[in-house]
C-alpha cells in the first residue's frame, strides 16, 4: 500500500543503513501488534491509481505484453466466473496474479519473498503483492467441479481462437514429483528411477498444434481409466467425436475400450504383450509394407463372454530370428497403415508439451489437496494459452523458445517504466531487440484491438487502456 495508507493503518516505518559507503537504505514495514491489514477493493483501487500517478520503474515490466492477449482470449470473464466476483473484486485479480506467476515460471513472488518486483502486481490490477496465505485461502474456497468448469470454458474459448486444428488427440499420464509430508504411495516416473511421492495427472493435447485441451488428476479413489473417461467427456464440450484419441499402455483396459466403443469414440492404445496376445500375433499372416515393416489385422477378446476388439499387430525385422512384435487395440476403422504410421506418432506431441511448457507450474506440486491442485493447474493452463498467443507473434526462431526461455528473456528480462496519461497506461520498454518484432504488434495497441473487434478498455485495470512505447 502507499505510505499515507500505511500510516493510517498503524504501521511503523524503520530505516536501516545497510551500507554507509553506498548510502543504501532499506525500508521495513512492521505490523501493529494484534492487528492485520484489511485491504478493501476501494483501498486497492485508490492505491493502484496513486502508484500509476507516481510512475513505476522496476523489473518484470515485460509481463505487460500479455494484457492484449488476455483481452483477446477473454481471461477476465473466465476468472470472474470461477471466483463468482464482480469487476471491482480482489479475488479475480489475485487469480490473475497466479496466472502471471505461471507465465514467468516462478512459484513465489509474494512480498516476503521479493520486495523489488514493482510493476508485477500492477499488471493484475493490484497495489500489493499477495501473500501465500491469501492464495491458499482463495484456492481452498473453490471445489474440484468449479475448476473443471473453468477448464471447459477455457477449452471453448481456445477452440474459438483456433488453437485446435487437428483430428488427433493425445492422452498421456504426467507424474509430478511432490515433497509433501503426507503418507501416500510412492511411484516411479521412470523404471530405473527410485520411487517417490508423486501427483498423477492425465493431459489431453492436440496432436497437430501441441496445445492442451484439459487435464484430470488420478488419486487412490480415481483410477487411470476413470480419469481418462472424464477427460474424454470434457473434450466433448467442443464436439470432437470424430477425432482419434491416441493413448499409452496405461489405458489398455477393457473398461476404457468398452466405453469408447459405446460412445463411438475412436481410440488407439498400445496393447500389453500378455502371453495370450504374444501367441496370437506370432502366427498371423503379415502383409509387408516396406523393408523391415509388416502389419496384420485380427481381433482379441479380453474374456470369452465379451465382444472382441480390433487388434493390429506390427512386425519389424527382415529375418525370422530378428522379428520383434508390437500390438495395438483400436475402436477405429481406419486402415492399419494410416493408424500406425501417420496417426500414432501424434502421441509424442504430448511429451513435447511437457518438455516445452512444464516450467509454467506443470512440474511442481506443493499441497496435495485436490481442489487446490485442480485450481492451480487450471490457472496454469490459462497462462499457457495466453503465452501461446503471444509466442505466435514472434518470428522464428524466437517462437520456438520454451516457456522458461521466453519468461527469462522477455517477460522478466526487459527494462521499462509505467505511467498514466489521461485514460491510457503507457508502458515504455527500453532496448528491446528489433529482431523480436514487438513494435508492430504493440505500438498503438488500443487501435489494433479495435480493428480486431476487441474492447481496448482493460476491466481489471479499472477500464484504463494500455499502450506501449519502444525506446
Amino acid at each position: 500500500m502507499w505510505k499515507g495508507q500505511l500510516r493510517k493503518k498503524g504501521f511503523k516505518k524503520k530505516l536501516y543503513a545497510c551500507d554507509p559507503e553506498k548510502e543504501k537504505i532499506t525500508v521495513q514495514i512492521t505490523k501493529r501488534k494484534g492487528r492485520d491489514l484489511q485491504i478493501t477493493p476501494q483501498d486497492n483501487e485508490r492505491c493502484f491509481r496513486e502508484k500509476l500517478a507516481q510512475k513505476i520503474s522496476g523489473t518484470l515490466i515485460g509481463i505487460w505484453l500479455l494484457v492484449g492477449e488476455h483481452l483477446r482470449l477473454g481471461t477476465w470473464d473466465l476468472l470472474k466466473g470461477w471466483s463468482e466476483s464482480a469487476d471491482k473484486s480482489l479475488e479475480p485479480r489475485i487469480a490473475l496474479q497466479m496466472v502471471h506467476e505461471s507465465a514467468i515460471c516462478v512459484n513465489r513472488v509474494r512480498r516476503k519473498n521479493a520486495l523489488a518486483n514493482q510493476g508485477f502486481e500492477s499488471v493484475s490490477g493490484l497495489s500489493y503483492l499477495v501473500r501465500d496465505e491469501d492464495v491458499h485461502e482463495i484456492l481452498n474456497r473453490h471445489t474440484v467441479s468449479e475448476a473443471r468448469q473453468m477448464q471447459i470454458a477455457l477449452l471453448q474459448l481456445r477452440n474459438l481462437q483456433g488453437h485446435y486444428q487437428g483430428d488427433i488427440l493425445a492422452i498421456d499420464p504426467h507424474r509430478i514429483v511432490t515433497y509433501s509430508k503426507r503418507i501416500m504411495p510412492k511411484k516411479k516416473k521412470h523404471p530405473e528411477d527410485p520411487s517417490k511421492k508423486m501427483l498423477q495427472t492425465f493431459f489431453c493435447v492436440d496432436g497437430h498444434t501441441g496445445q492442451p485441451l484439459g487435464f484430470t488428476i488420478g488419486s487412490p479413489g480415481q483410477t487411470a481409466t476413470r480419469a481418462t473417461i472424464e477427460l474424454m467427456e470434457m473434450v466433448q464440450a467442443i464436439n470432437r467425436k470424430d477425432c482419434l484419441f491416441v493413448a499409452d499402455k496405461e489405458h489398455f483396459t477393457l473398461e476404457l475400450l468398452t466405453y469408447a466403443r459405446e460412445k463411438n469414440y475412436k481410440l488407439l492404445v498400445p496393447a500389453i504383450l500378455m502371453d495370450q496376445i504374444k501367441s496370437k500375433i506370432k502366427h498371423l499372416d503379415y502383409q509387408r509394407k516396406w523393408a523391415g515393416f509388416a502389419l496384420a489385422d485380427t481381433t482379441y477378446a479380453f474374456e470369452k463372454q465379451t465382444e472382441p476388439f480390433r487388434l493390429i499387430a506390427q512386425r519389424t525385422g527382415e529375418c525370422c530370428d530378428d522379428y520383434q512384435y508390437k500390438a495395438f487395440m483400436t475402436t477405429a476403422r481406419n486402415s492399419s497403415t494410416k493408424l500406425l504410421t501417420e496417426d500414432y506418432p501424434g502421441r509424442w506431441s504430448v511429451e513435447e508439451f511437457f518438455n516445452f511448457e512444464s516450467a509454467m507450474g506443470i512440474d511442481r506440486a506443493a499441497t496435495m489437496n485436490l481442489n487446490i491442485r485442480y485450481g492451480r493447474l487450471s490457472l496454469s493452463l490459462i497462462a499457457q494459452a495466453i503465452v501461446h498467443q503471444f509466442r505466435k507473434k514472434l518470428p522464428a526462431p524466437y517462437n520456438q523458445w520454451n516457456a522458461e526461455h521466453t519468461a527469462k528473456s522477455i517477460f522478466s528480462g526487459l527494462d521499462g517504466d509505467i505511467r498514466v496519461k489521461d485514460d491510457t497506461i503507457l508502458v515504455t520498454l527500453y532496448n528491446v531487440p528489433e529482431n523480436l518484432g514487438l513494435r508492430k504488434h504493440y505500438e498503438n495497441l488500443p487501435e489494433i484491438l479495435k480493428t480486431e473487434g476487441v474492447n481496448p478498455k482493460v476491466p481489471w485495470l479499472y477500464d484504463y487502456k494500455v499502450d506501449f512505447r519502444f525506446k
